[in-house]
């Protein structure tokens, strides 16, 4: 007699700062990437990069935290960000290690760790061993990749994976 087991389903994978990692399925991502313009559809969906200096996130001072631009995943807190005087927003550690994903890229001659958000996969920029201390890196992200949430603002949650209540524990400092 033929028994039936049950398939194994594999929890959600959720980040040690409490949020969501699962990616978008394909209608998920289908509307994600409808909500963007032409040029982060260029950078996050086709690992494309910002002219240096040119972004609306480089002079950022404001209290709060960088988002992914399409999922929204919280990247990057302010108190991290510094002036690399490389014309990107610069980052010396993300808010979570597990929202990050570093990917070996070899494009245009050289070998560079690009970097990209841990649930959906989109291109962020890259990090590199130039930063300052604690952790000596820096983390180069193109302003279009990222949205900034002010401190005491809700993320905006198009997932409805629950990302409010996993960012109050760490606020935005």
């Amino acid at each position: 007699m033929a028994t039936m087991s049950t398939p194994e389903v594999s929890p959600p994978k959720v980040s040690p700062s409490g949020f969501s990692l699962s990616p978008p399925d394909a209608e998920e991502r289908k509307h994600l990437e409808a909500d963007l313009t032409r040029a982060e559809a260029e950078v996050l969906l086709h690992h494309g990069t910002e002219a240096a200096f040119c972004g609306g996130l480089l002079d950022q001072k404001d209290t709060g935290v960088y988002c992914c631009r399409l999922c929204a995943l919280p990247l990057f807190q302010h108190r991290t960000k510094f002036e690399s005087g490389t014309g990107w927003p610069s980052f010396w550690a993300p808010i979570d290690e597990a929202h990050v994903r570093a990917v070996k890229d070899v494009s245009y001659g050289m070998v560079r760790i690009e970097t990209r958000c841990a649930r959906c996969d989109s291109h962020q920029g890259h990090v590199f061993p130039d930063g300052p201390p604690p952790t000596r890196l820096r983390y180069c992200i193109n302003s279009v990749s990222l949205e900034f949430v002010a401190d005491g603002a809700p993320l905006r949650d198009p997932l409805a994976r629950g990302d409010n209540r996993a960012m109050a524990p760490l606020g935005s400092g």
